[in-house]
Formats: C-alpha cells, structure tokens, sequence
C-alpha cells in the first residue's frame, strides 16, 4: 500500500523536466541540446544524474 516508488517517479519526472528546461537554456550548439535532450529523456534517472554532474547549463546573466 506503499506510495513510494509513485512519489520517486514524480521527483524524477520533475527533475528531468528541470534538467531539460535548463539544456535548452544553455548556449549550446542545437545539436548538443538535441543529444542531451535524448539522454534525459530515454535513460531518465541516469540522463539526469550524468547531466548534473557533466550537462550544459543554462544562462543566467
């Protein structure tokens, strides 16, 4: 009756949406976002993880 592996979904779901939002904020080469965007998007706990450790960042200026 446990709702712990819904409640990890959705924490993951939120933070690939972030993490796409940021790539496609980055100053990246369209191709780049285009790849990272798939990373994230088909492997999603592990396109997230290598993003926030290796991904573009978006710009903040």
């Amino acid at each position: 009756m446990g709702t712990g592996g819904g409640l990890l979904g959705l924490l993951i779901l939120i933070g690939d949406i972030w993490a796409i939002i940021n790539i496609l904020q980055s100053r990246s080469e369209m191709g780049m976002k285009l790849l990272w965007v798939l990373l994230v998007v088909f492997l999603p706990l592990l396109g997230l993880i290598i993003w926030f450790f290796a991904g573009p960042r978006g710009s903040r200026a």
